[in-house]
């Protein structure tokens, strides 16, 4: 599977912590997220990333686009629903190419267990 990740400034630490905890799992899997997402998996975990670019630099948009493409299988968003992101909406678009094209997205730590746990099973 093609996953993608992307994780707002407040919500990094969680991400490589759901990774950490399932690397062998991530590790079986192509691995696309956004810029400083993607170096951050990289660096702490070991794991091949291909980075894209920072969200607000076009990042989300280019995953979105490799969605619209059927280039990828799942999406885990951790988004910081606290904090107004300056890209909102390149975010609602992201979220919305993967509801029109029927691609998971866990958009929050809990859903993102669920979704890996999920998996692992199908595996």
């Amino acid at each position: 599977m093609e996953i993608a990740l992307i994780a707002h400034d407040k919500k990094k630490e969680e991400m490589i912590k759901l990774i950490k905890e399932n690397k062998d799992l991530f590790s079986r899997h192509s691995l696309i997220a956004t810029g400083t997402t993607g170096k951050m998996i990289k660096d702490k975990t070991g794991l091949a990333v291909e980075c894209l670019m920072s969200g607000p630099l076009g990042g989300d948009q280019q995953i979105g686009s490799r969605i619209a493409a059927g280039e990828v299988d799942l999406v885990i968003f951790l988004r910081d629903p606290l904090t107004a992101q300056p890209h909102e909406p390149d975010i609602s678009a992201l979220i919305r190419i993967c509801d029109v094209h029927n691609i998971p997205i866990a958009t929050n730590l809990g859903t993102a267990k669920l979704v890996l746990q999920a998996l692992a099973t199908m595996e």
